[in-house]
């Protein structure tokens, strides 16, 4: 049976698609730190290098990256299934393939009630696409386990976080989480500083429901808040006690037109 492969669809425009150059501008913007440490969760951006690089390249600096990461992307599509596992084998990206974890999708799939492989989830989709240049600049040797969230239902997200967090513990290796988003969008700084830090609050708090509650009511444009609510209930599962905020900053910083504005939040859970 001929290898699923999944083309990078944002090299070129997200990011560079020449290996080479896409090397030099991760060794720039990833802040490679000595005392790395190893959280449960990576909370990280996935827009544009241009615009959140250095903001997700802060957070990965501090990070020892294991070789297995599971990474909750957001399908702002919609398109998927709400709770879909990615079907390929392998990702074809600039620096080279990257290996999908298929023992740990296995174990996954095996008795979940929330998860289902999803052969055309994502396939034009960026929020996890973006994640992995990092990953492959860090720890050449990494297996990815894509997943993509679009399930709003919070006893199915709830679920969902148990089971990873069930899947975590029964793996000898470590294994890092990474969630996907972005936060407020298209909207003046202040009002993305004073919306987000709602959000950001809620996470400090290790409040998953709260955080959920809070998007919903306050309206804020969290996109990826869905796999950020998950991460942190399988966080809580797996023992997750602290937070650090290693930078919140939004693109009127690179940009210069605070008016229209995208917030971008690098934090691990601990």
């Amino acid at each position: 049976m001929s290898e699923k492969i999944r083309q990078a669809v944002v090299a070129g425009t997200f990011y560079p698609d020449d290996a080479e150059i896409l090397r030099k501008e991760l060794s720039e913007r990833i802040e490679i730190k000595e005392n790395k440490l190893s959280p449960i969760v990576l909370i990280s951006p996935h827009a544009g290098y241009y615009y959140s690089g250095s903001c997700a390249g802060k957070g990965f600096g501090l990070v020892n990256i294991p070789d297995r990461v599971i990474i909750l992307g957001v399908d702002h599509r919609g398109s998927a299934y709400p709770y879909a596992i990615d079907g390929h084998d392998k990702w074809d990206m600039p620096m080279g393939q990257v290996q999908v974890d298929l023992k740990l999708r296995d174990k996954l799939i095996e008795n979940s009630k929330i998860f289902k492989i999803d052969r055309n989830s994502g396939l034009d989709e960026h929020s996890i696409e973006v994640q992995i240049p990092f990953l492959q600049y860090l720890n050449p040797k990494v297996k990815i386990l894509p997943i993509l969230i679009s399930g709003t239902n919070f006893d199915e997200l709830q679920k969902g976080g148990i089971e990873l967090a069930e899947l975590i513990k029964n793996q000898k290796e470590n294994i890092l989480i990474i969630a996907s988003t972005d936060m407020s969008h298209y909207v003046s700084s202040e009002e993305a500083k004073k919306k987000d830090k709602l959000a950001i609050e809620k996470i400090e708090a290790l409040n998953p429901e709260g955080l959920l509650k809070t998007v919903i009511n306050e309206r804020i444009s969290m996109c990826g808040v869905l796999p950020v609510v998950m991460s942190l209930i399988a966080a809580k599962e797996l023992g997750a006690e602290e937070t650090k905020i290693i930078e919140y900053t939004n693109s009127g910083n690179i940009s210069g037109d605070y008016n229209q504005v995208v917030g971008y939040l690098s934090m691990m859970l601990l």
